[in-house]
């Protein structure tokens, strides 16, 4: 299953660059396909909107019908088992104490001049969320988004999921939805959905940021409308790095890779990063031995045969450095006193230490969100948290005195750079009402 890599090679930097550079989220083709749906809404809104519901999701939805009705919550809520409810409500608390430890909070500080200053932090008036459907439709992605939002304070959290080809909303999925927190749901998917929420149509009110991961339509479309819109990250397909030693057990190992490789897209990348080959070769093996027992299989089995590897490495500080450079979305350490590793490695979505830790918790009831960064953004970008449904804005407030004090700088700046205006600005604040009067009176001479 696993195809063996050894960091020694001398074509092990070039295959690291490739693992960024073939991703499916710069796909020329998608991007020329998604920009043709995006244009489409532009231009002709709801009538698009149906046209690509049809087209796609082979479901004849009129505008009136793209909001999800009263009645089909209710149904949802009904057809919910005492299990799925608990579950729902189990890990929503879990994101939700999370989250409120990370939401900024206003302060203010005296400068040198004696003025105030601070920052405030205000929810986003209007979020749109996508969440996707597709061959699994993601409940779990639902809550680690919708209550971010909710808990950032956000008045108007609007959703957009897409519909089977009779229009409808798997329950479940509806179910974790409405409890997270939106207040608008929509059964629009792909593209068509993102370009609804970021541009606005007759129907759906354009959103002030838009937020969820999705396939790579979805992303494109996202890439495309920033400016237009704020956005979060831009997620792909979904990856794990386990970094082992030899201690590990492999069959604990095998499952968390084969786990991250059903998510159907085929994109999806699984890495064992070991010094051992004893364990390369138990990890192998015991995948053979697990996947029959696995009701994806056929999508298993193409993520891995296309995007499996088990990276040799000298030794563990040589594999945090191989994980370093891949910048994985998940990150799970098994091997002893996994902490010791984890203090460097630093370009990971989420780190799971510990062979009680699989990736599968976070993914559903941790706390902290699945949404993270894939295709090596993890170097430069972290994870979705609360406070990026939060606006900063800065707040300034001088008294007369620390004004005063900050005349001197203001005036040197504003001749350095030639804006006497800029200068003016402050300085008439401290002329007498007749001197100013003269001053412009030898302006106007």
């Amino acid at each position: 299953m696993l195809r063996t890599l050894d960091a020694r090679d001398p074509g092990f930097n070039t295959w690291i660059a490739e693992q960024s550079a073939d991703s499916s989220l710069f796909d020329p083709e998608i991007e020329k396909r998604a920009r043709t749906v995006v244009e489409a809404v532009m231009e002709r809104g709801d009538a698009a909107l149906v046209e690509f519901t049809k087209r796609f999701d082979g479901a004849d939805v009129p505008p009136h019908d793209f909001a999800v009705s009263a009645a089909e919550y209710m149904n949802a809520a009904l057809a919910a088992s005492q299990e799925l409810r608990l579950a729902v409500q189990a890990a929503a608390k879990n994101i939700e104490r999370f989250s409120r430890r990370s939401l900024r909070r206003g302060w203010t500080t005296r400068n040198l001049e004696g003025a105030k200053v601070g920052e405030k932090f205000d929810p986003f008036r209007r979020v749109g969320i996508y969440i996707p459907g597709g061959t699994a439709p993601l409940a779990s992605t639902a809550l680690m988004t919708i209550v971010l939002a909710r808990v950032a304070g956000c008045p108007e959290i609007v959703v957009c999921t897409p519909c089977d080809s009779k229009g409808r909303i798997n329950p479940a999925m509806l179910h974790a939805i409405r409890t997270a927190g939106a207040t608008e749901v929509y059964r629009l998917g792909g593209a068509q959905a993102i370009a609804a929420m970021a541009l606005g149509t007759s129907t759906v009110r354009r959103v002030d940021k838009v937020f969820g991961p999705g396939n790579a339509y979805v992303v494109a479309a996202k890439r495309m409308l920033f400016g237009r819109v704020a956005l979060d990250l831009l997620p792909g397909p979904s990856e794990v790095l386990v970094l082992a030693d030899a201690t590990a057990p492999a069959r604990y190992i095998a499952a968390d890779l084969l786990a991250q490789a059903e998510h159907g897209s085929g994109h999806e990348r699984c890495w064992l990063v070991t010094p051992s080959n004893a364990q390369i070769q138990a990890v192998r093996s015991e995948m053979i031995r697990q996947l029959p027992d696995l009701g994806r299989r056929e999508f298993i089995e193409k993520a891995v045969r296309t995007h499996g590897w088990a990276i040799r490495v000298d030794s563990m500080e040589h594999g945090v450095e191989v994980a370093n450079r891949l910048a994985p979305e998940h990150c799970e350490i098994h091997a002893k006193n996994p902490s010791r590793w984890a203090k460097n490695l630093t370009t990971s979505g989420a780190l799971f230490l510990g062979p009680y830790s699989p990736t599968v918790l976070g993914d559903y009831v941790a706390g902290p969100s699945h949404t993270l960064p894939t295709g090596g953004a993890g170097r430069s970008f972290a994870g979705l948290t609360v406070d990026q449904f939060q606006r900063r804005t800065s707040v300034v407030e001088y008294s007369a005195a620390s004004a005063r004090k900050a005349m001197s700088a203001v005036q040197i700046f504003a001749s350095m750079e030639g804006l006497d205006a800029h200068g003016r600005s402050l300085s008439i604040r401290f002329e007498s009402k007749r001197s100013g009067s003269r001053r412009a009176k030898r302006a106007r001479a």
